[in-house]
């Protein structure tokens, strides 16, 4: 079985499982609590807490776990959304791209009278810092902005953008669950406010993340009843799992170079390898993209079918579109960057992570142009456009 459907979750590797272990273990205790068992669970999460940031360019301070990227999304949009409503500024600036955990949360915050602005994207799937600047306002509180898209995997701008919120007074968060453990991060020098990790993409577990928060910014609760966290989210800590995500970051952060550049040669590879398929076209800029994210639309062929004949040939993937409830929800981030819904329906995710090998990336090429050949000739859709009584979106 080839798994090539890292962005959706990874498979926590042994250093993340030993820490883990280690934790239930022998770290049993309430971190809250005063005595022996509860302080060295206490200092384990302190030292978790610490990694994490050096992993980041923060300090220790500005750290704060949560239940994963949701969480962590909605916490972040909400605080700096208050902080605006107190000043009277209640205009976000975002993209028709990012993640429904930050789209959700904006379409909330516009109910509650908020103006949410969600810009466009270009086609290459790239926010230019020159639409933050032409968009920001007197009455702008946020800018959230993701650091590389969940599903073409394109990567923004962000020192550029966090730039310009910066000199304009204006709190910028992003969304770095798929860049956390893949690109460098840095949010000093990247001037970033706030931004999101989630554990389980980067080889940790599930259920457990991340909300950096810049020093100086105060925290809304979401979750009320204890004093943990500094008092800003309430809840005995997961420390088994918060210090194997910590292990999990620090691996991942200390192996990034190593593990990219096997990656980007076996992305680039599998790249050029179904570009070769008639009627195809590569989502997203080939260079400013997530090193392991390969997206793809064929033409003529349903995301669906493709994924379950893939599974039948042992790779695991995803579609850029969804059956919900009997009917097809095409991506949200494909119909962004103006593929036809006709497109849309024909993608393909593929995230592959170091383990993957030149040999599984070959027989990813291979049985990808076999499914997309069978399904082709078996669609009536496909004969008319073979025949001329259709026009090709795709050339």
């Amino acid at each position: 079985m080839i798994y090539a459907d890292n962005a959706a979750t990874t498979k926590m590797n042994k250093i993340s499982i030993d820490a883990m272990t280690d934790c239930i273990k022998n770290f049993w205790g309430n971190p809250s609590s005063l005595y022996y068992f509860g302080q060295i669970a206490k200092e384990k999460l302190n030292f978790s807490r610490k990694i994490i940031a050096n992993c980041i360019g923060a300090i220790s301070e500005e750290i704060y776990f949560t239940s994963g990227g949701s969480e962590s999304d909605n916490q972040a949009i909400i605080s700096a959304a208050k902080i605006g409503a107190k000043k009277n500024k209640k205009h976000i600036i975002s993209t028709k791209f990012e993640h429904h955990a930050v789209l959700h949360t904006l379409k909330k915050l516009e109910r509650e009278g908020f103006e949410i602005e969600l810009l466009d994207v270009h086609e290459n799937g790239i926010i230019f810092p020159e639409q933050i600047k032409n968009s920001i306002r007197e009455d702008t509180c946020l800018v959230t902005i993701m650091f590389a898209n969940n599903e073409i995997g394109t990567v923004q701008p962000i020192e550029e953008i966090g730039k310009i919120c910066r000199e304009n007074k204006i709190i910028f968060h992003t969304d770095a669950v798929q860049a956390a453990g893949h690109l460098k991060i840095d949010v000093k020098n990247q001037n970033i406010d706030m931004l999101s990790i989630s554990a389980h993409k980067f080889h940790g577990p599930k259920g457990t993340g991340v909300l950096y928060v810049r020093k100086g910014i105060p925290l809304t609760n979401l979750i009320e009843g204890g004093a943990q966290e500094k008092n800003k989210r309430a809840g005995t800590e997961n420390l088994p799992a918060i210090f194997a995500m910590a292990m999990a970051l620090k691996d991942a952060c200390e192996n990034l170079e190593k593990n990219n550049e096997k990656i980007y040669f076996l992305r680039e590879k599998i790249i050029d390898g179904l570009e070769k398929i008639p009627h195809s076209i590569l989502n997203g800029d080939r260079k400013n993209r997530l090193p392991g994210n390969i997206n793809f639309c064929f033409e003529g062929i349903e995301g669906e079918s493709l994924l379950l004949l893939l599974d039948d040939k042992k790779i695991c993937a995803s579609s850029g579109s969804a059956c919900t409830s009997g009917s097809l929800e095409l991506s949200h981030v494909l119909l962004a960057i103006g593929r036809p819904h006709e497109i849309a329906h024909g993608s393909l995710r593929l995230s592959i992570d170091e383990n993957i090998s030149e040999n599984d990336a070959e027989y990813i090429i291979k049985s990808v142009g076999e499914v997309v050949e069978y399904l082709r000739n078996i669609s009536p859709l496909w004969k008319d456009k073979i025949f001329g009584k259709k026009e090709f979106f795709l050339k």
